[in-house]
């Protein structure tokens, strides 16, 4: 049985290239949020670093940053969302990948990015995000005391598929970390959230970077949903700890009137679910 009421804490911050300060403010924020209640702990995409060369700062798992996240959890008795760190693929390139820790500090949790961002933009500007990263293979949940708990990143948010599938495997709650661009997050990041919330009668915790970075201006704007698609508490665009109470009951509720998962037409259609990890 999952705890009926618990406090979210999502961590906005404006990480940059210099990874010992970025894990030093993420250090700090998290114990606060815990000073202030919180049960879980969120950070935002790629908390420990953003340059020009994400490549050159991957780690291996467990390794010094995960340590530092697994040793907070256990520290502070919270489950910590690490947002998503660089982690070492092998090769020429690194994995985005999202760690939960329990409050033992275990890993209850791993994720790595599915969806990566390529585009030609207008004036031929070209980003490749799979220049630098690899792709991850599987959707993730986790079986925890807060309930059950889904994962994505970003650029995620666009695919409805994968929450869905996520949905069908009884996701209470949807942690996305996310580094969203500020022209996009104007016009999608809100809407985008909202839906995937109403969809899967589900609450949507996202947590974004915010701030000036390399090359573009990060979005901030970080949200908790209600799985009714309303906003429960919202960032702006700076460095903040955003709280907010997760009622459980709700989602049961929601799911009773909203009943869209049960739905289904399985007989007309059908995802194909090649590899789901539940932890």
């Amino acid at each position: 049985m999952y705890k009926e009421k618990w406090t979210a804490a999502l961590i906005q911050m404006d990480s940059r290239e210099d990874e010992s300060r970025n894990l030093e403010a993420a250090a700090r924020k998290v114990r606060e949020a815990a000073l202030q209640g919180a049960d879980l702990v969120m950070l935002p995409e790629t908390v420990d670093f953003i340059g020009r060369d994400m490549r050159s700062h991957g780690k291996t798992v467990p390794g010094p940053v995960s340590e530092l996240f697994r040793e907070l959890a256990r520290e502070n008795h919270i489950y910590l969302h690490c947002g998503s760190i660089t982690e070492a693929a092998g090769g020429e390139k690194c994995r985005n990948t999202s760690l939960l820790f329990d409050p033992g500090g275990e890993i209850a949790g791993r994720y790595s990015k599915l969806h990566l961002f390529d585009v030609e933009l207008s004036g031929g500007k070209m980003i490749r995000e799979s220049a630098q990263i690899a792709g991850g293979s599987q959707v993730a949940l986790s079986k925890t005391e807060l309930g059950m708990l889904g994962f994505g990143i970003c650029y995620d948010i666009r695919f409805p598929e994968m929450f869905r599938i996520m949905g069908k495997h009884q996701a209470q709650v949807i942690l996305v970390c996310a580094n969203f661009t500020d022209p996009t997050g104007q016009a999608h990041w809100e809407p985008l959230l909202r839906a995937r919330a109403i969809e899967n009668t589900c609450y949507i915790l996202a947590c974004g970077q915010c701030g000036e970075k390399w090359n573009y201006t990060a979005h901030g704007n970080s949200m908790i949903v209600d799985p009714w698609g309303r906003i429960v508490a919202r960032a702006d665009k700076k460095e903040q700890i955003l709280m907010g109470e997760i009622d459980m009951g709700l989602a049961d509720k929601t799911r009773r009137q909203i009943p869209s998962l049960e739905n289904i037409r399985q007989d007309v259609y059908e995802l194909v679910e090649k590899s789901v990890k539940i932890y």
